[in-house]
Order: structure tokens, then C-alpha cells, then sequence
């Protein structure tokens, strides 16, 4: 069994919407952390507005705090993002964007771009809808790996969508894509809402799994440590069991006071999973 550590804890963006992009890469370096997760949005890093000038400057601003980027995550839930949408006006759009995001990785070097499969109507045929994503998410993929970037798709909450909720429905939309540059995300409160453990996606996809969601939630929202009631230290002896390498980052939007004080919710983040830590390899 693989020993977590902390320095795979990835600092982000996430929380940091109401600050300048210069602040979260000041906490995060000063945080003791060595590589960031993007959230792709304004106007830290617009993807539709991130020409290559802009991009050059995030650059130098991370390098300058001796960090990189483990990941890119455009927004893709609350804005008008939607890779199924029955609308082909947007559906195009969030193909577009998608395939701008892949290049912005290359630019910035990340290693990852950050999916979901979108959702369908309520009042339509789910096949219908996840049709629609396969073809997307083999578009983006594709051209992804061209550029020298892997993807990794995250299940959604059911509130979210209606296509890739659950161990199973990812497991299909794998199959289905049938890329070998597609990876798995966990995300523990949406793992947590359909009522699955780490192990679950251990049997499912191994050392598929590239990139974690590590977030507190009852089970729902996205919480710092100690604000939810998930098991932490269940959580990470799943990962060390699965000899798990990858970026673990804090995914931080359940409560208003996060976007007022972000560096307190990453600190008291990164005690708990520190603490915890110490538990598990005792």
C-alpha cells in the first residue's frame, strides 16, 4: 500500500472567484504547494477571452511561485456549458470551448483537462442526450491528445445531470468513448450522494483513476474538512490502498464565507488531511 502525502494536495482557485488571481497563487505558494488546479473562469482565466498574451502571463505569474498546473477545469455546471445539449447552437459552443480549453492546457502545460458529460433533458430520452456527449467527449479527447493532454471525466451529482452520476454510468461512458486518454475523477461528494466508496471505483477502474475531488459534504455541497460529515480518513486509506498518485485538490464552494476567507478554508483543509494522514499510517 502506497503512503499518501501531502504534497500531492493541489492548490486551486476554487473560492477565489472574489480575489485576484495573483492572491490565491500568493496563498497557495505560501501554503507549501507546488502545483495548482485551474478553474477556467472569469476573469481569472476566461477560456472564450485566454489568448496566448494572457496565457503567457498566468505563466509567469505561476513560475514566479515556483508552481505548475496539475489541472484545467473550465466551468462547466453553472454557466451555460453543455456538451448533450439538445440545442445545437450550444452544443457547438461547448464543443468550441472545450477544444480552446484543450489548447490552453498545452500552453500552460497541464497535464489534464478537466470533463463532464453534460446533461439532457428531463423530458427526452436519456440515450438521446448521452449520444450526444459520446461523440463530444471522443471530439475532445481526440484533439486533446494531439496536443499532448489526457482528459479525465467526473460523475455529477443527479442534481447535475443526468447522464454520468455513478460508478456505472461512468464505466459506460468509457466503454463508449472508447478513448485510452480518457481518465477517471473522484469527486467525494458526488461519490458520496450515490452512496459509493473508494473501493467501488477501485474494482471499476483501477489505476484509471488520474485526479481527486477531495471535498467534505453532508453528503451534498462542497465543504471544507470538519464542515460536513464525510469520513475523511476512509476516504484517503482507499486512495493508499489503491496506490494512489495523482493530485488531490479541494474543490470548495458549499458555504458564502469560503469566498470571503479562501486561504482559511484551504488551511483548515490542509490540517485535516494532514492530520489524517498521521491516523492512517500510524
Amino acid at each position: 500500500m502506497r503512503v499518501l502525502d501531502l504534497d500531492q494536495v493541489s492548490g486551486s482557485n476554487f473560492a477565489y472567484q472574489h480575489h485576484t488571481l495573483e492572491r490565491c497563487f500568493d496563498d497557495m505558494a505560501e501554503l507549501g504547494r507546488t502545483k495548482v488546479e485551474l478553474w477556467g473562469i472569469a476573469p481569472h482565466l476566461h477560456i472564450p477571452q485566454a489568448d496566448s498574451a494572457h496565457l503567457r502571463k498566468v505563466k509567469a505569474q505561476l513560475q514566479a511561485r515556483g508552481l505548475a498546473v496539475s489541472c484545467l477545469t473550465p466551468e462547466q455546471v453553472a454557466y451555460p456549458v453543455n456538451i448533450a445539449s439538445g440545442e445545437e447552437w450550444l452544443r457547438d459552443q461547448s464543443l468550441q470551448l472545450f477544444l480552446r480549453s484543450a489548447e490552453v492546457c498545452s500552453e500552460l502545460e497541464s497535464p489534464f483537462l478537466f470533463l463532464t458529460a453534460g446533461r439532457g433533458y428531463e423530458d427526452e430520452p436519456a440515450e438521446v442526450a448521452w449520444a450526444r456527449s459520446v461523440e463530444a467527449l471522443q471530439t475532445i479527447s481526440q484533439r486533446a491528445n494531439q496536443l499532448g493532454v489526457a482528459c479525465v471525466l467526473e460523475p455529477l451529482q443527479r442534481v447535475e445531470s443526468n447522464l454520468v452520476t455513478d460508478v456505472g454510468s461512468l464505466r459506460s461512458m468509457l466503454d463508449d468513448v472508447g478513448s485510452s486518454t480518457l481518465g477517471v475523477v473522484i469527486d467525494t461528494v458526488a461519490m458520496a450522494a450515490a452512496g459509493e466508496r473508494v473501493s467501488d471505483y477501485a474494482k471499476a477502474f483501477g489505476e484509471g483513476i488520474q485526479h481527486v475531488h477531495l471535498v467534505d459534504g453532508a453528503p451534498t455541497g462542497h465543504l471544507a474538512w470538519g464542515d460536513g460529515f464525510l469520513d475523511l480518513d476512509e476516504i484517503l486509506r482507499g486512495l493508499a490502498q489503491l496506490d494512489y498518485a495523482g493530485a488531490l485538490t479541494f474543490e470548495l464552494f458549499g458555504d458564502g464565507s469560503y469566498a470571503l476567507e479562501p486561504r482559511a478554508a484551504a488551511t483548515k483543509c490542509l490540517h485535516a488531511v494532514e492530520a489524517s494522514l498521521t491516523r492512517i499510517s500510524a
